[in-house]
């Protein structure tokens, strides 16, 4: 499977609050710059235009997802997961350009590498290696990776974060909301507190390599005994708060396997969707970032790497229990059931409306119909996901009335919806129930 190179240029990451602060200021008058020139020609043409016309533009949500991708950090991942969670409801043109965030990012230049490698490592640093690749073969919203050799011939991935982003998480984050609540780059329809809050705590715990390094290790232990599946072993010695090191593993992005043969790919999504289950009912702990570029595929042996356990998290029995109780009472056709492990989880409060609960209860519904059947799902032929779509469309008409759900029940959905993304992808059939219903 060929390598893809890292294109993206080195662009320095500003890493004081001010200059952040700055860059953010400097976005919002180019916005209304364009807005207003543009306003002057239609005006000029006779027209009249709406302010919504004139922001929801293709040019200006270019600026906005180029200069998120040059600031990285907190203010690219907030416009990573306004991209995921309200992509349906943005404007194309938007959804497509901030969809960019997800997988590309500029990287650091060698000058800013090598002075965040000196605080980390001391500046002897490059006597630990025998070889250490200054390009970077990744960059993401809060680090880029690098390969290297130790003197062991060993070959090592080192993750490294970018500069000041742990402590601009906060501001970054409230400076981007209010960009965009300002220049109204998204519609006022959708709710961006949730995803804003979420955004905050996501990153301070993604931003402790430390921290990602024992949920690196846990996962390994985990899967030790299942050959189809490969975790990077970490390194220690070398991991810091901004540094991680671990095991470099071959494989190629997992979406290559786009056009494989349709066994190859039956093959990575039942072991992807098996692993889902077993995160959720077997261990209790889940890596929560669908982002495709967290697994790989080694084609010579057929194993599935995994990376990225910085958004890892771990589910109480209880809860573990009503999602079991959701899941059977669905693929029962138990709809007293689901309504009430809905209600206990926090998707229903109490006193929601008849018509809230009616539109809730029929997209789990719809969501479960995979679930039912003994015959594998054909994720590349169904048409389920423009029935959830229109199911979600129904259920916004009851806006009013939502109460948001425990935070462990949103971080669970974004997963599932990811994992269902590249299966549909992957054009994959599988067999759904065979997976679920042993855990049940």
């Amino acid at each position: 499977m060929p390598h893809r190179p890292f294109e993206r240029k080195a662009v320095a990451v500003p890493s004081s609050r001010l200059s952040r602060l700055s860059r953010l200021g400097g976005l919002a008058s180019s916005i209304a710059g364009a807005v207003a020139a543009d306003a002057a020609r239609r005006l000029a043409r006779g027209e009249r235009p709406r302010m919504e016309d004139l922001l929801l533009t293709p040019a200006n949500a270019r600026k906005l997802a180029d200069e998120l991708a040059r600031m990285r950090g907190a203010a690219m991942k907030v416009g990573q997961l306004i991209s995921m969670d309200a992509g349906d409801l943005l404007p194309p043109e938007m959804a497509d350009i901030l969809a960019r965030l997800r997988a590309e990012a500029h990287h650091m230049p060698w000058v800013q590498l090598r002075r965040v490698l000196n605080q980390a490592w001391g500046a002897g640093w490059r006597e630990k290696f025998a070889e250490f690749d200054i390009h970077p073969i990744a960059a993401a919203s809060i680090g880029q990776v690098h390969r290297a050799r130790d003197h062991d011939g060993r070959a090592l991935a080192i993750k490294v974060q970018y500069p000041g982003v742990r402590a601009s998480i906060d501001s970054d984050v409230n400076n981007v909301a209010t960009l965009i609540r300002i220049a109204g780059l998204v519609p006022k329809t959708v709710e961006i507190a949730p995803m804003i809050a979420e955004a905050k705590r996501q990153l301070h715990e993604e931003a402790d390599y430390q921290c990602e390094g024992a949920r690196l290790k846990e996962f390994g232990a985990l899967l030790a005994d299942s050959p189809d599946f490969c975790v990077p072993a970490l390194h220690q010695d070398l991991t810091r708060h901004n540094v991680l090191a671990m095991d470099f593993v071959a494989g190629g992005p997992i979406d290559d396997l786009e056009m494989a043969p349709q066994a190859e790919r039956d093959r990575a999504m039942t072991l992807l969707i098996g692993l889902l289950f077993r995160e959720l009912f077997e261990f209790r702990l889940m890596q929560t970032d669908p982002n495709f570029a967290n697994y790989r595929y080694a084609p010579e042996n057929g194993r599935i790497v995994l990376l990225d356990f910085g958004a890892t998290r771990a589910f109480d029995e209880d809860f573990v229990a009503l999602y079991r109780r959701l899941l059977r009472s669905g693929v029962e056709g138990d709809r007293a059931g689901m309504r009430d492990a809905a209600r206990t989880i926090g998707f229903l409060a109490p006193d929601a409306p008849e018509g809230l609960e009616r539109a809730l209860l029929d997209m789990f519904d719809l969501s479960i119909e995979p679930l039912r059947q003994d015959a594998p799902f054909d994720f590349g032929a169904s048409d389920l996901a423009a029935r959830l779509r229109d199911a979600g469309m129904a259920l916004a008409a009851h806006r009013e009335h939502f109460t948001l759900p425990p935070m462990d029940a949103l971080f669970l959905q974004r997963k599932f919806g990811g994992i269902y993304l590249l299966a549909t992808r992957m054009r994959a059939r599988v067999a759904l129930r065979g997976l679920l219903v042993p855990h049940l």
